[in-house]
């Protein structure tokens, strides 16, 4: 995925990033690790592919009680 412009605000200074992303579920936080994504430094939109949903969600401990729960 390449983008050029932030799809929230326009701004042509969005820049791909790679690292830890990190978000709270039932007061504990949790991170998943190696994640590429797109973020402006303008209005700080994120944008996720695929791949890093994917990721994102197998280090999530909702995603693993939904599964859980089937």
């Amino acid at each position: 995925m390449n983008i050029s412009h932030c799809p929230s605000c326009g701004s042509e200074k969005i820049k791909k990033l790679r690292g830890p992303v990190s978000h709270e579920f039932e007061g504990k936080v949790y991170t998943a690790r190696g994640i590429t994504y797109h973020q402006c430094p303008d209005c700080g939109e994120r944008v996720y592919d695929g791949e890093a949903v994917e990721k994102m969600q197998s280090a999530s401990p909702a995603f693993h009680k939904a599964m859980s729960t089937r």
